[in-house]
């Protein structure tokens, strides 16, 4: 039986049925929660018994998966919970009961992700505080620009994740006040107490989605990031550059070639920005044309959300494993920074000290580098301590 059996008659075509089903299973421990906070409002406005409270709690807590055959997790709690379920819906409807589940698995998955971000923040600062001093080029258009420090270049990495991790803070925050009591959208006539952080108004309260799309959003952002640093592991482990070896626990072969080992979990974080971005766009699309308050479309906003902390979870667990094992060539990156050429700003800042003004300083030196007569001058250190910003950036992150 589903919860609207009694205004139509009969059944769906199956057709329809299989349509309409939603595949909400992940929700089922957040539907739970959300039902023990509605039993409790119900048993302060004495709809519930003590007795009654206590069945509700004991049987939610014996819930562990969800039929395959019920229409959503919603209508399986519900039937669950026997003759005491005929009571449990009073007061509330799908849309806020839907709308509270979504929230509280954003703030599980926020809170998910920036813990796997801190244990991927930390094994890169690992790295850098050991590659503190090698040094290696650094790259504008993928041409080598001036010598920096690979350290410098992981610490790079850390202030993308850091704003990464602002990003899922705020769509933890989002997601934290509660739909509960505004029913279908117009709240009861019941006189249940209201929920904590409970939301000012109703209509909104079973409508937005603004909180999901602010987690696709830090997931999206957050892919791009790790598309990135994907494609510097990518080219970093090409003989080309020859400036790290792949760790065999992060890493595969050939079917074919025997010889291989490929960058695949670089290169699946890469291929995957694409699709976070997707998921994003595709339910920002959904959303834009909804009148208030709830409409089914609304559905639709689970998929990619349950994706995207999949695809989080793994793809920050991953690089975890792969940057923990890198190993790095500091002869090969000392190789390629001892050109000459990469001092040439030095040189120009050089003649600026002596007071050339710096366009004159640039057009000597890039006449110089014209006819091959280019000298370069000592190195200087631009970068400052570089130990330092690494142990100033694990305060940061509370490491």
């Amino acid at each position: 039986m589903t919860l609207w059996s009694g205004r139509v008659a009969g059944e769906l075509a199956p057709e329809v049925w299989e349509f309409l089903r939603a595949q909400d299973d992940e929700l089922l421990p957040y539907d739970v929660a959300g039902t023990l906070i509605h039993a409790d409002r119900l048993h302060a406005a004495a709809i519930l018994s003590d007795a009654e409270l206590a069945e509700v709690r004991e049987k939610l807590a014996a819930l562990h998966e969800v039929d395959p055959a019920a229409e959503d997790v919603h209508s399986w709690i519900e039937a669950s919970l026997g003759e005491v379920g005929r009571k449990i819906h009073a007061g509330r409807s799908r849309n806020d009961q839907v709308a509270a589940a979504v929230r509280l698995y954003v703030v599980d998955a926020a809170l998910e992700a920036d813990e796997a971000l801190v244990r991927f923040a930390a094994a890169v600062l690992d790295q850098a505080e050991r590659e503190a001093t090698t040094v290696m080029p650094g790259y504008t258009h993928l041409q080598r620009a001036q010598p920096v420090t690979l350290g410098h270049h992981l610490l790079a990495w850390t202030e993308m994740l850091q704003r990464d991790r602002a990003r899922f803070a705020l769509a933890r925050a989002q997601a934290e006040p509660s739909p509960l009591g505004a029913g279908a959208l117009a709240g009861s006539t019941l006189p249940l107490p209201p929920p904590p952080l409970a939301m000012r108004n109703s209509l909104d309260a079973v409508a937005d989605r603004d909180f999901v799309l602010d987690y696709l959003y830090a997931a999206a952002v957050l892919f791009t990031h790790l598309s990135r640093i994907g494609e510097e592991l990518v080219l970093w482990t090409t003989r080309e550059f020859g400036f790290a070896k792949l760790p065999e626990s992060a890493a595969t072969g050939s079917s074919m070639m025997p010889q291989k080992l490929n960058p695949d979990v670089a290169e699946l974080t890469r291929g995957k920005a694409g699709t976070a971005i997707g998921r994003l766009t595709g339910l920002l699309a959904t959303v834009k044309g909804l009148p208030l308050a709830y409409n089914r479309d609304l559905q639709e906003d689970k998929p990619p959300l349950f994706a995207a902390r999949k695809d989080v979870g793994g793809a920050l667990g991953s690089l975890t494993v792969l940057v923990t094992g890198l190993e790095f060539d500091r002869e090969r990156m000392a190789e390629a920074a001892s050109d000459p050429l990469l001092l040439a700003t030095d040189a120009a800042e050089a003649l600026v000290r002596q007071g050339v003004p710096f366009r004159d300083a640039h057009e000597q030196v890039a006449s110089s580098v014209r006819d091959r007569t280019f000298e370069a001058p000592p190195a200087g250190n631009r970068l400052g301590d570089v130990a330092a910003a690494v142990a100033a950036a694990r305060g940061r992150w509370g490491l």
